[in-house]
């Protein structure tokens, strides 16, 4: 199943990073020189993605605006990214607007009955197409990656009363969280039930209750960006790994 259209959650206050966000749109803050949202975006163009939406809310005409000054623009709010095939459309789904509530607003702009959809905060080397594949063979509504939590404290590995290793763990070896890099059908708009409803509660929970939701376990790279620090571990990362040089 060749999936070609990406929704990225771009319309959060991003408050948990509020030393940048009261200027700046999470998604644009700069890791590297490059705002973060596109080392999102250019995963999923490595992966052949032609159509890339992004759902704006807080502090949306930042985001057009730099669109507008860096890229050119085919018709309103659409971008043809880098000189490609690549189309973004910067779709504004409301600043109060719920994460729930910005998939419901796409949905009538997206032409296949599955897409992706990820938030517009965290990087991963994860394989589109693996996670396309399994998503095809279990066919749920929602297939969700499953990550390992990034470790926030200094690990101990200790026997009896001996600390046999001490070291700052990337990922923690147990327990899965929500990771993003979901695939979505749309079938889910029936589990949405109000522009004000996060995706994360009653959408999510009641599919997982009636067996629509699937999770895709990735042991590669995820990192998210909440605070000052993990942007820090971020640049660490792409520093450190070629398959973010693209």
């Amino acid at each position: 199943m060749k999936i070609n259209s990406v929704a990225i959650l771009a319309g959060g206050k991003g408050s948990r990073l509020k030393e940048l966000t009261t200027s700046i749109p999470k998604p644009m803050v700069s890791v590297l020189g490059k705002p973060l949202i596109f080392y999102i975006v250019d995963h999923y163009v490595s992966f052949g993605v032609s159509k890339i939406y992004l759902l704006t809310g807080y502090k949306h005409k930042y985001i057009l605006d730099y669109f507008r000054e860096h890229f050119n623009e085919t018709s309103p709010n659409k971008f043809e990214y880098y000189q490609s095939d690549v189309i973004i459309e910067i779709c504004y789904t409301g600043v109060k607007t719920m994460t729930g509530g910005r998939i419901k607003k796409v949905l009538n702009k997206i032409e296949e009955q599955d897409f992706f959809l990820t938030y517009g905060d965290g990087i991963s080397n994860i394989d589109l197409n693996k996670l396309s594949k399994f998503h095809d063979k279990h066919k749920p509504i929602v297939t969700v990656t499953a990550v390992r939590p990034p470790a926030r404290f200094g690990s101990l590995d200790i026997k009896g009363s001996i600390v046999e290793s001490f070291g700052e763990k990337k990922q923690t070896s147990s327990g899965w969280i929500n990771g993003g890099f979901f695939i979505v059908n749309k079938k889910v708009d029936r589990y949405i039930r109000s522009y004000d409803q996060p995706f994360e509660e009653y959408p999510l929970r009641k599919l997982a209750s009636s067996s629509n939701l699937i999770a895709f376990k990735h042991y590669g790279i995820w990192q998210c960006a909440d605070t000052l620090r993990e942007i820090e571990i971020l640049e660490e990362i792409i520093k450190d790994n070629i398959f973010f040089k693209k």
